[in-house]
Order: structure tokens, then sequence, then C-alpha cells
């Protein structure tokens, strides 16, 4: 009879390791026994590697990656990244993890990707890993009970823990409560960010939103962009939008502000420095995004569709009717955010004592796997 492990670390190959969600599954206040120690992500070769993710392609996800290292993780853990392979080489990489007896636990972000306007591609690959994995997290009731009805298989349910750091949390949420009691009537800014126009982002809201914010009155508009939609001489660049959003900004419609990307301090002021981010998805399953605008004290209008209104009770959902918004449940949703007399989200000692908690349940669930 072979014997238990009882180190008292489990160590984690991560996909990835350096990102804020994965980051803030970690322990913040007391060390867990056994500790959980998570894999740096291995660095791919420059010459294909994405400047927007330094650990892309993940390597981990590679068969040859697992061979030459499956003596230096107890167990894998995949969130993101995946779409980078193909369902044949994502076959043969779950294969050798169960060639080898290291269990998968899958947490279910995107059951659409936003990234794709064709969802088979990431269907596909949920085909290969949803019915391997060992075990199964997602964010949301809804996502569990989509997983459920799909593939027939459970997955704990553990919220998105906190984006914001406390400091700025605490920093932030201060500053609106402070607004709330003493500038009651003070002008609200509502802000839809288009971002780079990743395939669930539609522009399509900014019209019918823009007369939904100068109808309710007391508010304005503010569009945000990234830079290379706008700019004439990037491949990126969108002629007729970039003509559209200019002429609204210059009719008052709505304050255009384009930039580069945020850096994550530019993030966390611009989400604190709106009153209601509206969302300007089609599709898509959970955001991180939502997150953080919540953990800035910022009401959250979202598309119900995917699991975004599930994300915490303080959402206000809208539809869209194909490729246009129906704008009775948009103009609803953004009033009854402007009208909120608190400031919603978790405050920094909630988000603290949640991720105690998931960090908790994380270490319950890989400890059950590896039989400690």
């Amino acid at each position: 009879m072979t014997s238990q492990p009882t180190s008292k670390i489990i160590r984690v190959a991560s996909v990835p390791s350096d990102q804020v969600y994965i980051r803030h599954l970690d322990s913040w206040q007391r060390q867990l026994n056994p500790q959980i120690r998570r894999l740096a992500d291995p660095i791919p070769n420059a010459e294909v590697r994405r400047t927007q993710s330094a650990w892309w392609p993940p390597l981990m996800l590679t068969p040859k990656w697992v061979q030459e290292n499956h003596q230096h993780f107890d167990l894998m853990h995949i969130h993101f990244g995946f779409d980078s392979l193909d369902p044949a080489t994502l076959r043969e990489t779950v294969a050798e993890l169960r060639r080898l007896g290291k269990p998968l636990v899958y947490t279910v972000h995107d059951l659409t990707n936003p990234h794709q306007a064709n969802r088979g591609p990431h269907l596909d690959l949920l085909d290969v890993l949803i019915p391997f994995a060992s075990e199964l997290i997602t964010l949301t009731d809804g996502a569990a009970a989509e997983i459920a009805a799909q593939w027939g298989r459970a997955a704990h349910v553990l919220p998105h823990p906190h984006v914001l750091d406390f400091d700025s949390m605490k920093r932030i949420r201060r500053s609106k409560e402070a607004l709330s009691q003493h500038e009651p009537d003070r002008i609200r800014r509502v802000g839809v960010h288009l971002k780079g126009l990743r395939a669930n982002i539609s522009p399509a809201i900014i019209e019918p939103l823009s007369q939904i914010v100068q109808e309710l009155g007391g508010a304005v508009l503010q569009v945000n962009i990234h830079q290379q939609v706008m700019d004439p001489a990037h491949s990126e660049y969108q002629e007729e939008l970039a003509r559209n959003l200019a002429e609204g900004d210059a009719q008052g419609k709505w304050e255009l502000v384009c930039h580069e990307y945020f850096t994550e301090a530019e993030l966390f002021e611009y989400l604190g420095s709106l009153d209601v981010n509206v969302l300007p998805y089609k599709f898509g399953t959970h955001s991180g995004w939502l997150e953080a605008a919540l953990d800035a004290g910022t009401a959250v209008v979202a598309p119900i569709c995917g699991q975004y209104v599930g994300q915490h009770p303080s959402v206000a959902g809208y539809r869209w009717n194909g490729e246009q918004v129906d704008e009775g449940s948009l103009k609803q949703a953004v009033r009854k955010q402007l009208a909120l007399t608190y400031v919603p989200g978790m405050n920094a000692s909630e988000r603290e004592e949640q991720r105690e908690a998931l960090a908790e349940a994380h270490q319950r669930i890989y400890s059950s796997l590896l039989g400690r």
C-alpha cells in the first residue's frame, strides 16, 4: 500500500500564473496548510510572444512541457490561454497529464470567448477540457447550470475575487462615499469603454445611450476608446466609426477620450471617476472589468447575456435585439443605477474576507485531489 503524500506544499502548474485573478486566489492574511505554490509562467520565444501577455502562448499546455516538467508540479489548473491551441494538441496535453497521474482543475471563465465571433472553436476546446477535468470551478450559479446542462458535469461555484488592490479600493471608495454625502446633486458621469473593439464589443450602444443620458438629465456620457482605432496610420483604424465618434463629441453628445492601453493604476482611476459604467458587450460569460468597476464603487449596467448580471446583485441588466440595443431596458437600467444612494460593490474588508475564503476553497479542492 502506497503512503499518501505529506508535503506541506502543493505545487500548481497554473495557466497562467501572473494574472490578477490568479494572484488574488492566494491567502492574503494567513498561511494555509498545505501551502499553495504556483509555478512561474514559462516565457515563450520572443518571436511568438504577444506583447500584451508575457506568458503567451502558454508553454505549460504543450505535451512536451508536461513530459519534461511533471516532476516539478502536483496538479495543473487551467484558467486562460488555451484558445491558442487546436483541439488535437489539447487532447494530447490532457492525455499526458492523465498518463502521469496529474489531476487537472479547470476554472470555466468563458463559455463563450469574447474575442471570437464564432463560438464553435471555443466550444471544441471546452469539449476537451470539461469532460476530462478532475474538478471544475466556475464563477456563477448560471454558468454552473449551463455546464451541467451541456456536459453533465458539476462545478464548484466560487465568485470572482477583487481586482483593485486594497489600498486603491479603500481610497477610491472613500472618495465616492464623501461625494454621495456632500454632493448628492452633482452631475453624474456615465462611461462606456469600447477598448480596441474586440469581437463582443459593439459601438451600436453609443447613440441610444447618449439619448438616454440626455433624457434622464443630470449626467454626461463619456466614451473611451483605444487610440489605434482612431488613428488613420494604424492597421486597426476604423474610418466611419472614428468620424462618427469625433462628430458626436463636437456636437456635445458625449465626451470622447482616446488613449493607449491603461496601466493598472490608470484603469483604477478611470473606473473610480465614473458613477455608472455601461458594458457594451453583445455576448460573453463573465467579466473582470465588471468586478474592477464594483471594487471602485462604480455602478454597473451589463447586458442580459452570458452570466454578467449574476456576478453581483447590484448589477442592472439590459437586452440586445440582435445587433440593436433594446432602448427600453437600457434606459431602465441606467436610470436605476444613476438613482443609487449607496456605493455599490463590496468594500475592502469584505473583499479581504472573500479572498481568504476563496484561497481556502482552492486549497480544499487541491488537497482532496491529491489525497492530503
